[in-house]
């Protein structure tokens, strides 16, 4: 049996569909019983725990060849990250219970930066399973490409990308979550002794005015990318409701000061196949979607 943790999100779904594509066995742990009939549909077995809950994920786990382990994200978390370190000591209890034949967790590009930011959370939980007996790999992944669906709407309406990530030529690693999910999958099949790293981008690396520039030829109409400036951003999170802004400011300055980048002594680095077009395309048509039914 292979589990899934995740399974409702864009990563974990693509996970199962992939190893349920290589006819392998599969269960979802889902929080939510109102989404197991769809996994169910599927062929696919499912179990309900919530990531703080130790006992319930044991019992998820149990049985399990491989687990695919992908926190929950928080965006605005508390000052001392009390949420993820309530997350990452359930998870290690409950694989030290279960006792799957290995693990692998996605992370993020960056888990070994000395800097406080909100990726420091990764770190966290990269620390916490290496005392895991079992053989345990760490996926790193690049910057979402399709965190790009924020700027849709903006860029179709008024021809204008907001760009945190700056300055708008310095390119960044970014991954299609289609190749992260792909990589997982793989890497869920393999046999490997101890700890491992892989580190995971896309094909080219990509700049925000080649973001935007992109994003213009797919929506058919120029746009244009514009930094947000700096001293903008904390009363701008909090506009939008964050409490604790700083950690996601610090990561994005991680990203653009270049202290958030791959640790390539750690391990191995591989390139996704998804281009940026082709993500940009699929976000384009599901916003249209999404409009149309609303």
């Amino acid at each position: 049996m292979f589990v899934v943790t995740g399974a409702t999100g864009k990563v974990g779904g693509q996970v199962i569909r992939q190893l349920q594509g290589a006819g392998l066995p599969t269960r979802a742990v889902l929080r939510d019983k109102a989404r197991a009939a769809a996994f169910q549909a599927l062929g696919c077995n499912t179990a309900f725990a919530s990531m703080d809950d130790a006992a319930a994920l044991a019992r998820a786990f149990a049985t399990a060849e491989a687990v695919f382990v992908l926190l929950p994200p928080v965006f605005d978390p508390s000052e001392d990250f009390a949420e993820t370190r309530a997350n990452v000591a359930a998870l290690v209890a409950a694989l030290h219970l279960a006792r799957p034949r290995r693990v692998v967790a996605l992370s993020t590009i960056g888990a070994q930066a000395a800097q406080v930011n909100l990726l420091t959370q990764l770190q966290m939980m990269e620390r916490g399973l290496a005392a895991l007996p079992m053989p345990l790999a760490f996926l790193r992944a690049a910057w979402f490409m399709e965190n790009a669906a924020w700027d849709i709407d903006e860029a179709r309406s008024l021809g204008v990308l907001s760009s945190f990530l700056q300055p708008l030529d310095k390119a960044v690693p970014m991954v299609a979550t289609a190749d992260v999910a792909e990589t997982a999958a793989q890497m869920l099949q393999d046999s490997w002794e101890g700890h491992r790293v892989i580190e995971l981008e896309g094909p080219v690396r990509v700049t925000p005015s080649g973001l935007a520039a992109t994003l213009g030829r797919v929506l058919g109409r120029e746009v244009v990318a514009r930094a947000v400036p700096r001293t903008t951003w904390e009363s701008l999170f909090r506009s939008q409701g964050m409490v604790n802004p700083l950690p996601r400011m610090r990561m994005l300055d991680g990203f653009n000061e270049g202290w958030i980048e791959f640790e390539a002594a750690a391990g191995e680095t591989r390139k996704g196949r998804t281009g940026l077009d082709t993500v940009l395309s699929r976000l384009a048509a599901s916003a249209v979607q999404q409009r149309a039914s609303s």
